[in-house]
Order: structure tokens, then C-alpha cells, then sequence
């Protein structure tokens, strides 16, 4: 990749991809295996599948084609990984399957595919496809959000506070659930790449991470849909009340996005409910 190379070259030439990437996921559900990588430290990373290793090859390979000087951060250590620099300017970052545990074996609530290009650490363009709701979401720094269905083309699209469905990553607490749901609200359980782009989807009023970890907290590929929500005009923070960092290095374990600062605050107060600094 040039230096100077646009982020709009990577979302119009990544986009046939994230489409067939997205198609192939979709295709595979309910007919593929758990194979654990057992090198991991917790169910949730060691799941894998077919669809992980297949759908990261789709992407590779468009990659290799359109990009090839870039490094990567990619969640799977499939053939095509070893094409590409260990270092460089650039950076991709992959996850082929975003909750592959809970989303897209168990089918509690949406899977991703993601993909991101990186520079300086600082998100610059990303790609979120939810394949089971028929969605693509992308943005790039300074360029604006956008949405397509089922193939059709990308739209401009900015967040909305609509609807009453707060996607929720698996894992927050049931207090904090039962807070939300006692106001009115259906609370969905959702990998971290659909969390992100909450207030994009139509139907959804905000999304809600929380993920303590004594590392990064919320991982660098569960981040990348954060440049989609915040080019959409969402409103983004971290504990605390600080600004979510659309990075890959500085720490945040809590992730709230929304349309309003109302809601935000309603994300907010769920978590002391449950006990967490939010």
C-alpha cells in the first residue's frame, strides 16, 4: 500500500470481499464444527470453525491483490497469513467470525465479520458485516458511515436513537440486563462487532462491552466497528465517561454507543446497578 494511500481505496476494494466473506459464513451455519485452539485461556477464543478459517482466506486473498505490503493482526493463523510483512506502515486487522462461541455456534443473537485498516495504531477504515441480518457497515476516518443490505449498494447512514433493543455483549451482567429490561427495553446479546455498530442498525437504540481483563480490556478487533458508530455521528465512551479509543493500544473495558447522551447515561446506570464502574 502507498503511503498516502486513501481509506476509501480500501472500502471500495474490500467490499466485493467483505460480501462473499459474509455469503460464505451464512452458507456454513449449523453445518460446521467447534475445534478448539486449545493454546487459549478461555472458551470464547478458543472457539473455531470452518467458516473462521474460510471466510479470513476470502479476505486474505483480496487482500493480497489489493494490498500486499500491508501487516496483519489476524485472528486466525490460516495459509495465506504468511503472504504478507510482519511490519509495516499499514496494518489489517481480521476477525473472520466475531463471536464465534456464542453468536454464531450457540445462535444467541449476531455474528460479524470484521476487517480494519490500521495506521499508527489509529483506526482509518472499517468494515462490519452482520451476515444472518443481511447487513454491511463501513466508514472511514473523515469519509462518513455507510450501510447496505443484501448486496445492494452502501449508503450513507447516521445513528439513531429508534427502537427499543440494546445489543449487549455476552457476558454483562444480569442485574445490569434486568435494569434495562424493566425500563422498557429488549435486551440482545451480540458479538462485539455488532455491539459497535449498534445505533446504525435500524431497530436498535444503543449497544453496551464490558469486558474486564487485566490486558487491553475490549480487544482490538472488537474496536473496529467503533470508526463506523463515531463517522455515523454516535456517541462513544469508555468507563468513566471518557471517550472510547478508536485504537488499538490504550485500555478501555467498557464500551457504550448510542445516538443520545440520554441513553448513554441509561447504559450508564445499568452497569452501577450491576456493581461495575461504568
Amino acid at each position: 500500500m502507498s503511503k498516502n494511500a486513501p481509506q476509501s481505496d480500501f472500502l471500495r476494494l474490500l467490499e466485493p470481499a467483505m460480501w462473499r466473506a459474509a455469503r460464505l459464513a451464512r452458507s456454513l451455519e449449523g453445518r460446521v464444527q467447534n475445534v478448539p485452539k486449545l493454546e487459549e485461556d478461555n472458551p470464547a477464543k478458543q472457539a473455531l470453525t470452518e467458516a473462521d478459517t474460510r471466510t479470513q482466506e476470502i479476505l486474505l486473498e483480496a487482500l493480497a491483490i489489493h494490498f500486499p505490503g500491508v501487516a496483519l493482526a489476524a485472528e486466525e493463523e490460516t495459509p495465506s497469513v504468511g503472504r504478507f510483512p510482519t511490519e509495516s506502515d499499514w496494518r489489517v486487522v481480521i476477525d473472520p467470525v466475531d463471536g464465534t462461541l456464542h453468536s454464531y455456534l450457540e445462535g444467541r443473537g449476531p455474528y460479524a465479520v470484521i476487517i480494519a485498516l490500521v495506521k499508527g495504531g489509529e483506526y482509518e477504515a472499517s468494515f462490519v458485516a452482520l451476515p444472518r441480518e443481511g447487513l454491511l457497515f463501513a466508514g472511514a476516518r473523515g469519509e462518513g458511515a455507510f450501510r447496505a443490505r443484501a448486496g445492494g449498494p452502501l449508503r450513507p447512514v447516521r445513528a439513531e436513537a429508534d427502537g427499543n433493543r440494546i445489543l449487549v455483549s455476552h457476558g454483562i451482567p444480569e442485574a445490569a440486563q434486568v435494569y434495562m429490561q424493566a425500563r422498557g427495553f429488549e435486551v440482545v446479546p451480540a458479538c462485539g462487532g455488532a455491539v459497535a455498530v449498534a445505533p446504525l442498525i435500524r431497530g436498535v437504540r444503543a449497544g453496551l462491552r464490558w469486558f474486564p481483563s487485566s490486558g487491553i480490556g475490549i480487544s482490538i478487533r472488537g474496536r473496529a466497528g467503533a470508526r463506523i458508530a463515531a463517522q455515523g455521528g454516535a456517541c462513544l465512551r469508555a468507563e468513566k465517561g471518557a471517550e472510547f479509543p478508536i485504537d488499538t493500544t490504550t485500555r478501555a473495558e467498557t464500551l457504550r454507543v448510542a445516538a443520545r447522551e440520554a441513553d448513554l447515561e441509561l447504559l450508564a446506570e445499568a452497569l452501577r446497578v450491576a456493581g461495575v464502574v461504568s
